[in-house]
């Protein structure tokens, strides 16, 4: 299983900005399917939105759930979207964040396809 956690300023997390730029998890050489996903942060809960897409896929949108970074408590499972190998995950800004950062967590696992 595999984690990828991000935490980007509000000034930064701007409408079209996308959250996994610069992350070492937003494309790998392995398949993986996502199995959760959580987001958080800025003033209050519901005030920021982000689209999640494999590569030019929209595979779902989230708002964040509370102030403060993510734990496992805040997760919402996924349904296993597949990611091939060599796909690059994008976490779009939708509803910008008013202020303090915007933080989430992205889970997966490692998939062999027969």
């Amino acid at each position: 299983m595999g984690t990828g956690e991000f935490s980007v300023a509000a000034a930064t997390a701007v409408v079209g900005y996308d959250l996994a730029t610069g992350t070492i998890w937003q494309q790998q050489s392995v398949d993986r399917a996502l199995t959760g996903f959580a987001l958080t942060g800025s003033a209050a809960a519901g005030d920021t939105k982000v689209d999640l897409y494999v590569d030019t896929v929209k595979v779902g949108e989230y708002y964040n759930t509370v102030t403060g970074f993510p734990t496992m408590d805040h997760l919402k499972p996924v349904d296993r979207i597949f990611v091939p190998a060599g796909s690059l995950l994008h976490i779009y800004v939708t509803d910008a964040a008013a202020t303090n950062p915007i933080n989430g967590i992205l889970m997966w696992e490692e998939v062999e396809v027969e």
